[in-house]
């Protein structure tokens, strides 16, 4: 529900191979690059929406961002490809009834500290 959110991170490089990895299974890749100062744009071909991140020496507050999935299949997916690109575990693939009844996630912790999750509000 957002057109783009960009954030800084400490390992430029790591960091772009940890999303890409870990949100392939979503269909994501790189719309745009310029130079790692300027970061990296990364959406869903035909997306509406993109996560940008760009190389910083700043120590900013975590975030939390939840990518939409479409189905469980997709979150536990994301789960996978996430833990072998080098994340850490946050949370294993299933309900968040505390949430909603069909609220079906993962989370994992990326290499600069955020926790990053793919959700599925479908039954």
């Amino acid at each position: 529900m957002f057109d783009h959110v960009k954030f800084g991170v400490g390992d430029y490089a790591a960091s772009k191979a940890f999303y890409l990895k870990a949100l392939e299974p979503l269909g994501v890749t790189v719309v745009s690059e310029g130079a790692p100062s300027y970061g990296v744009e990364l959406s869903p071909p035909e997306g509406k929406v993109s996560l940008c991140l760009f190389q910083t020496e700043e120590k900013p507050a975590h975030l939390h961002i939840a990518f939409l999935a479409e189905s469980r299949a997709q979150v536990d997916a994301f789960y996978r490809a996430a833990l072998e690109a080098g994340g850490q575990d946050n949370g294993a693939p299933g309900l968040r009834p505390h949430y909603h009844a069909n609220y079906y996630a993962a989370f994992v912790i990326d290499p600069d500290g955020h926790n990053i999750e793919a959700v599925c509000h479908r039954a």
